[in-house]
């Protein structure tokens, strides 16, 4: 039975992903600096846990373990961090990358996944889709501390020139299930006061990532891709668009909604950029990162990523 190493793998996002690798018969060993029930008990599902940072408990794991596999899901915002990426947060991550990228290098591994952003890309002001290969440009403090991990993966890749390794990289925008909903809830509520709003009529649509998606993309990678040629950068993300209006009644039918309010977008946005001006908190926050992207509707290119899974997740079936 192929063995894989989950990082940060009782988070949100890590242990969904822990979970559908065991249900496709793979032995799965998480490390996270929390606790977390979601799989435990589960046949062939061990947890470790330790601070991201410790790197004699890595060592040991890759010593006494030979993985097919490792998901780097650790030091992401929608898995173990909060709203406010912080300076020390970006170094600690610099840290982990180094040692785990080295480790996995020198090991049995086959396979490595990198979970980034789709914050790293410069945002076009055309309504073409974000490709792979789109000029970069990463703004905030998580873009800034993802596009330094997807540098360090492949500087190491290149350093070691191991052949039978093939990393990838995922980029993908906020996640979403059926009951972590903060990543919703954020594109439809004033900050200022705390009412929710939809935007024009409720057609403009956000770009967002059931996990589901998410974790299919994962487990079609860690099964299916086979040679150097499926290495690099995939965007992932839900099929189409999810609008405010989507979100609007999501909420109202599976969860507490107040009242909801109408407000044009040119006018809200204007007020918004005032609230935050250019001080550090914007650059920190990733939910209100680029408030220029709100009145925009680009979404992610996924064709290169569809060659490997279907992408059949959304708000009316995610679970």
């Amino acid at each position: 039975m192929e063995k894989v190493l989950v990082t940060g793998g009782c988070g949100l996002i890590g242990q969904h992903i822990c979970s559908g690798l065991l249900k496709k018969g793979y032995e799965v060993i998480a490390v996270d600096r929390e606790e977390c029930g979601y799989n435990e008990g589960k046949l062939h599902y061990s947890s470790v846990q330790c601070e991201p940072t410790d790197k004699n408990t890595i060592a040991e794991l890759f010593e006494k373990h030979d993985f097919y596999a490792v998901v780097h899901a650790a030091c992401t915002v929608d898995n173990d961090m909060g709203p406010i990426v912080t300076e020390k947060q970006i170094k600690d991550s610099a840290a982990v990358d180094k040692f785990i990228y080295r480790y996995a290098m020198t090991s049995t591994a086959k396979k490595v996944i990198l979970l980034s952003t789709d914050q790293v890309y410069q945002f076009p002001k055309t309504r073409e889709p974000i490709r792979e290969d789109n000029d970069l440009k990463p703004t905030t403090n998580y873009a800034v501390m993802k596009y330094a991990s997807e540098k360090a993966i492949v500087s190491k890749m290149q350093h070691h020139s191991k052949e039978d390794i093939i990393c990838c990289v995922i980029r993908f925008p906020a996640v979403y299930t059926f009951n972590f909903t903060d990543n919703l809830t954020s594109k439809i509520i004033d900050p200022r006061d705390g009412t929710n709003f939809v935007f024009g009529q409720g057609q403009y649509g956000f770009q967002l990532c059931c996990v589901h998606n998410l974790v299919d993309f994962i487990l079609c990678f860690i099964k299916n891709a086979d040679n150097q040629t499926y290495a690099g950068i995939y965007n992932v993300g839900d099929k189409l668009l999810t609008t405010a209006a989507d979100i609007i009644g999501f909420m109202r039918e599976h969860h507490r909604l107040g009242a909801v309010m109408q407000k044009q977008p040119t006018g809200a946005i204007t007020k918004l950029k005032g609230l935050f001006g250019t001080n550090k908190e914007e650059k920190q926050n990733y939910r209100y990162l680029d408030l220029n992207r709100i009145e925009n509707n680009n979404m992610l290119d996924k064709t290169k990523a569809s060659k490997l899974v279907t992408f059949r997740w959304d708000l009316h079936n995610t679970k």
